[in-house]
């Protein structure tokens, strides 16, 4: 039973989906229906408002009250059948029916062949309501994807169909027990048959979705070696190993070789079957080429990267609209200013600025981060659509950001919303800590966020002779030369700001080119500051675009103008209270190496 608070709500966390923000990002501020990219033309305000509003009643009504069921219940594992929490199997029906696994799937497959940008809008809100049990069928999309780009056309016939309508889901196994990031040091072995299958033999722990009671069968997409094949990362494989094999005629047949060991105990995402999976000799297909696993797997991982940066921000979302109910419902103390509620024996909570930081700190990070993902998202489209190539090197170069950063301040709003609970925040019956544990795991799995770090500045600074970053560099500029001058107080507010964040991630790039050559350890002392420092400028852009968009409508006469002079004075905050952050970062990255390195490892 849940306690009443004073007003006489239950204390149980609710969640409503942010739809006319998304339309705002969409429409003022993407542009999306006047986009060349093939397929926009479709995305018309009414249309993706029609999507989004049905997808929010489903997250709203359906899945959020199931959020806190999934975190208490958990999966159990009994005679190697995972039972899914109470209500999880009737969810997940209605969300098949709703088509919503395949929204951006090709329709051959049945699917609705949606933008990506479409498709991650309302993956925000899946995640939001209920992060553990939206990853079933996230996790089969990432899986769905790698066999549409690398299977052959009878792979994707036999598969695609079940996978897009989620009866059958899917996942993606590659950490072993002694090796995580470290792909090379795996062990799981594969053996040419003569009928050109192979036989899988290995462990592979920490997966996903590994087992579960709510699709008919499982397709894990499994790293493994062939035998004879090159040492290291450059003999991996990837392989399709279905729970249960599949006839010619697509009907199942005796169960392969594939059985869950366990199921781990997590800080979080109970709700979610974490499994170790157990590969004796089990029945595997290639996908792609011998050899090229990695290629395919990254076609699964870069997206799943840019999902899980989103679900930083939709825990950060779900936590915000909470603590800001409560911070308006609680009655603590009186303003330093004067009684804002005399009638009452105090104020409420919102009344005070330290309050007031942090709920800004959430809101004005939960907003630049959508704006943030669904750029990302457009850029996706430009690539996969319209063959962009200039799109891809950029979002290939922002999604360590779009993972590592947002998953970092995600974590941190969710601990701030938290906060703003008082103890009250720190009981289980709240339903707040859930937010923090689920949103912990975002910033390990799908590479830790050191890891991302590594690959930005290590790999993704360098790419292509550094043209993307320089993109970067010059798409900040021609915005800021091509919206100064108009207004001081936008110059003041934004612009102004924003070119000076922008000058101290270009000054951290020269410290690496002129220090990391001679000495890596110079690069990659800094990079963990370097992804930081390029999230808030990305921030900061997507903030300036935003200021830009809602003084437009201002401008243009709106029936609506409380929203967007909120919208400004909201990014106003960003760009004096967040976006100063740049400077701090470049400070500690010119500090070099030496600091960090002083100790020999007996030292610690």
């Amino acid at each position: 039973g849940h306690n009443h608070n004073v007003q006489g709500k239950t204390t149980m966390p609710s969640y409503t989906a942010p739809t006319k923000d998304m339309q705002f990002v969409l429409h003022d501020v993407l542009n999306v229906s006047h986009s060349d990219i093939p397929g926009y033309d479709e995305l018309e305000p009414d249309f993706t408002a029609a999507v989004l509003e049905e997808a929010g009643k489903l997250t709203t009504e359906v899945l959020a009250p199931l959020n806190v069921v999934g975190d208490s219940e958990g999966c159990t594992l009994e005679n190697g059948v995972v039972r899914t929490p109470t209500g999880f199997k009737d969810a997940f029906e209605q969300v098949k029916a709703g088509g919503w696994p395949g929204l951006d799937m090709p329709e051959e497959y049945g699917g609705q062949n949606m933008p990506y940008v479409l498709g991650s809008a309302v993956g925000e809100m899946f995640s939001s309501a209920n992060m553990a049990f939206t990853m079933y069928q996230g996790l089969t999309h990432g899986a769905a994807s790698a066999i549409l780009v690398h299977g052959t056309d009878a792979q994707k016939d036999m598969y695609l169909p079940k996978m897009v309508a989620c009866d059958w889901t899917g996942t993606m196994n590659l950490t072993e027990p002694h090796c995580g990031t470290d792909l090379g040091l795996m062990r799981t072995k594969a053996a040419p048959q003569d009928d050109g299958s192979y036989k899988i033999t290995g462990q592979k722990i920490f997966i996903s979705s590994g087992e579960h009671d709510m699709a008919d069968n499982i397709i894990h997409l499994v790293l493994a070696k062939i035998e004879g094949g090159p040492e290291g990362i450059k003999g991996v494989s990837l392989f399709i190993v279905p729970k249960f094999m599949v006839n010619e005629d697509g009907s199942l047949g005796a169960r392969n070789g594939v059985a869950v060991g366990s199921i781990e105990e997590k800080m979080g995402i109970h709700g979610n079957s974490t499994c170790v999976m157990n590969y004796d000799g089990a029945t595997g297909y290639l996908l792609g080429e011998e050899h090229k696993g990695m290629r395919a797997m990254f076609t699964m991982m870069n997206e799943a990267r840019i999902g899980v940066g989103m679900q930083g921000l939709s825990q950060a979302e779900a936590a915000y609209q909470n603590a800001l109910i409560y911070a308006k419902d609680r009655l603590q103390g009186r303003a330093v200013t004067g009684d804002e509620n005399p009638d009452g024996p105090a104020d409420p909570l919102i009344v005070h600025p330290d309050i007031r930081r942090s709920l800004m700190d959430q809101k004005s990070f939960a907003e630049g981060a959508r704006a943030f993902i669904l750029w990302g998202a457009t850029l996706i489209d430009a690539a996969h659509r319209g063959q962009d190539k200039e799109a891809d090197g950029l979002v290939s170069l922002l999604t360590p950001v779009i993972k590592g950063f947002l998953t970092d301040q995600g974590f941190d709003m969710t601990v701030l919303a938290q906060q703003v609970y008082g103890g009250h925040g720190y009981i289980e019956e709240w339903g707040m800590s859930q937010f923090a544990r689920d949103a912990r795991i975002a910033m390990i799995y799908e590479g830790a966020n050191g890891v991302q770090a590594l690959d930005l500045v290590g790999r993704k600074l360098a790419q292509d002779g550094g043209k993307h970053v320089m993109a970067f560099f010059d798409l900040v500029k021609s915005f800021i030369k091509d919206n100064a001058g108009q207004n001081a107080d936008y110059d003041a507010a934004f612009l102004d700001p924003l070119k000076a964040a922008s000058k101290d991630l270009q000054a951290a790039g020269m410290y690496f080119m002129q220090n990391g050559m001679k000495n890596p350890n110079n690069a990659l002392a800094g990079s963990y500051d370097f992804m930081h420092m390029f999230g808030h400028v990305c921030l900061g852009l997507m903030w300036a675009r935003m200021g830009k968009a809602a003084r437009d409508a201002l401008a243009n006469g709106t029936s609506d103008a409380a929203f967007y002079e909120t919208k400004l004075a909201t990014g106003r905050y960003y760009m004096a209270r967040q976006l100063p952050a740049t400077s701090m970062h470049l400070a500690r990255i010119q500090s070099g190496a030496d600091t960090v390195m002083a100790l020999e490892a007996d030292q610690f």
